[in-house]
């Protein structure tokens, strides 16, 4: 291989796909010592690390950066959704490819983490399971589909907003997690106000839009209660898993059979349960259940699927939340991030909930 070919295999940090494959390499000068990176913007995200990477094939070059002009940038659109696309399956043709994540042959597994009502840490769970998921090795997103009430943004830390290609949208990445949020769209302040019509659309979009490349789980941060957007996705991803996150006390684990048996309506599959604020362990060593105990089992019993996971009440996830440093980053060794580590693992070994097969079908 040699050097020209070396640079363009590069593997891109922000997109996930090579320099050659993404046309990012620009004019290479071997005398000179210097590589031209042709990008979007010049302050593309992660780009210290894409010269980091160009520095181990050649350590004595200098890169120069440069900023695509507009028929570049519509090039670079024309490729990503190229790579989005699914395959056109049989009797299919190439006109008739689907946004990959959305086909029913995707190896994606698109996780919904939902709750009957607020306040029990759903995006937290979300935030730090699906860093968690990463931890073992996972390529994944997370959705924040909370539309009116957008928190994973802040939550995450994310130091940049997602770039804008035209109608594609190339997700932030954080803690190896590509994230995508109406909370990147609109200031923290300005309230969504908006029908079930234009909910829908902006869903939709959030979800065959986007750059997610080829990930092995996708999480959904979903809205409280059974409403628009659990319809929504139900349409788009038929084939998405359901968690449930309730929290010790028989009141929130009442209310959180109702998600469950909305999901069982829209016959999506039901996966797990992860009781959240399960106990507080105080300096004595005691463990003390603030909120009562047995939530999560019966739920688990009710519904017939399992506990996934307890996770224990500690002030470094409240904190984490507020700040953008979520504790499966900071605190891996607390009981907290074990928990969502040992969750993740579950999640990951149960495999797909359902699995499409063409020659299966009965006609």
């Amino acid at each position: 291989m040699n050097l020209l070919e070396a640079l363009a295999a590069v593997e891109e940090p922000q997109i996930g796909r090579s320099l050659g494959d993404l046309a990012f390499l620009g004019d290479v000068d071997e005398s000179a010592k210097t590589v031209q990176l042709l990008l979007p913007v010049t302050n593309w995200p992660n780009i210290e690390s894409l010269k980091s990477r160009i520095a181990e094939v050649w350590p004595e070059a200098s890169v120069v950066v440069r900023a695509m002009n507009e028929e570049q940038r519509f090039e670079l659109r024309n490729r990503l959704r190229a790579f989005m696309a699914a395959e056109p399956g049989p009797g299919l043709h190439e006109h008739d490819t689907s946004p990959a994540i959305t086909d029913k042959r995707s190896t994606t597994r698109v996780l919904g983490i939902s709750s009957g009502k607020g306040g029990v840490g759903k995006s937290t769970v979300s935030v730090n399971l699906a860093i968690a998921l990463a931890q073992i090795g996972k390529r994944v997103g997370v959705l924040d589909a909370d539309v009116y009430g957008f928190s994973l943004p802040k939550m995450l830390g994310a130091l940049s907003d997602p770039m804008v290609l035209g109608d594609t949208v190339i997700p932030t990445l954080v803690h190896g997690v590509r994230c995508l949020s109406m909370g990147y769209f609109v200031d923290d302040d300005q309230p969504v106000i908006w029908r079930g019509p234009m909910l829908h659309k902006a869903i939709e979009q959030l979800v065959t839009e986007a750059w997610w490349d080829n990930l092995d789980f996708l999480l959904i941060d979903m809205p409280p209660g059974t409403g628009d957007v659990a319809l929504t996705l139900s349409e788009i991803i038929p084939r998405i898993e359901m968690y449930v996150v309730t929290t010790p006390q028989p009141a929130a684990q009442r209310v959180a059979q109702r998600s469950a048996f909305a999901a069982k309506k829209l016959k999506l599959a039901v996966r797990g349960v992860i009781e959240n604020m399960s106990y507080f362990v105080g300096d004595d060593g005691q463990r003390y259940e603030l909120f009562g105990s047995g939530g999560g089992a019966q739920l688990s019993s009710d519904l017939g699927i399992p506990l996934l996971g307890q996770i224990p009440l500690e002030s470094e996830v409240r904190e984490g939340g507020d700040i953008g440093l979520p504790i499966t980053v900071t605190h891996p060794d607390s009981a907290s991030a074990k928990a969502f580590l040992e969750i993740a693992t579950r999640i990951a070994s149960q495999g797909p909930a359902r699995v499409y097969r063409q020659e299966l079908r009965l006609n």
